[in-house]
């Protein structure tokens, strides 16, 4: 696990240069999950480089949010290999438990002991986490500094606006200094103010070393954050690498993205609608 006594909020593992041939953070083989008659990842294989700040982007309904719940142990796949910072996730129970002591999450729909205020959630996720009380304080209280939340720390959280409980969530998910980070949609209806301070923290995380993985459907945030890039749609992995590498010839990710998904022949199918927007004089 990542050093507990250290006194800087993301210093990892005494983060080294990268080394060009270091394990990824996380390498998918084979990945499958069927509900149903539906199947939402067809046989995907990933690798994520350690150390960067990774988009997971696509449409809705691509797999997105079932891939990274199968990665990060919240959700069984069918079949498949998934090795998260070297460790399998799903071998066994005890692997579940060593994956998940190393990384932080910040899921769609986030969950929170509404009941506590923004420091009590803190200080239980701490210590939950196996952090000494006085240790937990401290890196409590450079968090909700940061992130902005030092004047809301004693209200309760069911009164926190959207962008205070996704900014509290990734308090709890940065807490431990973990490995890898996940987030799934992290700036989803959030203020720009919010929004800032999230990226800002996010990108000094980065810094230090560590890795973050997100997934998101908006490609400018993704190009101004990311440096790799994985495109998903269909349940299918349709290109991986770095940002230029995944652009090509587009002058954006946007332009790539619609490309790769096959975007452009539906939004012409709107050339059809001959009749939206024309005269509304007399109706039937």
């Amino acid at each position: 696990m990542p050093d507990q006594a250290s006194d800087g909020m993301f210093d990892t593992a005494g983060a080294a240069p990268e080394d060009p041939g270091a394990a990824p953070a996380v390498r998918v083989e084979g990945l499958w999950k069927r509900f149903g008659q539906q199947i939402a990842v067809h046989g995907i294989d990933l690798v994520l480089p350690a150390g960067k700040f990774i988009g997971l982007v696509g449409p809705n309904g691509a797999g997105k949010t079932t891939t990274l719940s199968m990665v990060t142990g919240l959700l069984r796949p069918d079949s498949g290999r998934i090795l998260v910072a070297g460790h399998d996730v799903w071998s066994d129970p005890e692997s579940v438990a060593r994956v998940k002591a190393r990384i932080g999450i910040l899921p769609e729909g986030l969950r929170l002991f509404e009941r506590l205020s923004g420091r009590e959630l803190l200080a239980y996720t701490g210590r939950l986490r196996g952090l000494p009380g006085a240790e937990v304080d401290k890196r409590a209280t450079q968090l909700l500094d940061v992130l902005d939340l030092a004047g809301s720390q004693h209200k309760l959280v069911v009164d926190y606006s959207t962008g205070m409980r996704k900014k509290i969530g990734l308090a709890a998910a940065l807490l431990h200094n973990p490995d890898v980070l996940f987030l799934d949609e992290p700036f989803e209806g959030v203020d720009p103010v919010s929004a800032q301070t999230i990226r800002g923290v996010l990108e000094r995380y980065t810094g230090s070393g560590a890795t973050v993985v997100f997934s998101s459907h908006v490609m400018e945030l993704v190009e101004s954050l990311c440096d790799w890039v994985a495109v998903m749609a269909g349940g299918r992995i349709r290109a991986q690498g770095p940002l230029a590498e995944v652009k090509g010839s587009a002058a954006t990710l946007q332009e790539a993205f619609l490309e790769l998904v096959g975007a452009g022949d539906r939004a012409a199918a709107g050339d059809s609608l001959d009749w939206l927007g024309g005269a509304r004089g007399e109706r039937p």
